[in-house]
């Protein structure tokens, strides 16, 4: 796997403020490179440098075997969740609607950075949305 997609992924992890969360897929459209399954090799082989507890799975469940860990940061942040978790690990998700994170603008700066980098600048992350600057989709 190329070395700045890694970069990117995680510096993208990085900017996720506490209580929000963004799903793999969410990241590979806002670096317009990759998909869901490249950002989450990316995330499992070297995501404990960031707070990977952020990213999830587009259903709102947290990173697989990490459950139990996640959920601590997750009521310490205050991310919208729903159920509670089991023995198990399972049996809650984040309420993804509530807790996905819109960048601002200073941070859309540093997203079209990494965009750049990559070599996609040209690509918009979201068809007929303005070059970085639209919402990810839910």
């Amino acid at each position: 796997m190329r070395e700045d997609f890694q970069e990117a992924v995680l510096a993208v992890a990085a900017l996720i403020p506490p209580g929000r969360v963004l799903a793999y897929g969410d990241i590979a459209e806002l670096l317009g490179a990759g998909g869901p399954r490249q950002v989450g090799t990316v995330m499992a082989r070297s995501g404990g440098s960031v707070p990977w507890w952020r990213v999830i799975r587009s259903s709102g469940q947290p990173p697989a075997c990490h459950e139990h860990r996640a959920w601590a940061h997750y009521l310490q942040e205050g991310t919208p969740l729903n159920g509670r978790v089991e023995p198990d690990g399972s049996g809650y998700r984040v309420r993804i609607g509530d807790a996905r994170w819109q960048p601002e603008d200073s941070e859309w700066a540093v997203l079209d950075t990494l965009r750049s980098q990559l070599g996609d600048a040209a690509a918009p992350a979201n068809p007929g949305m303005s070059p970085g600057h639209g919402e990810v989709e839910a």
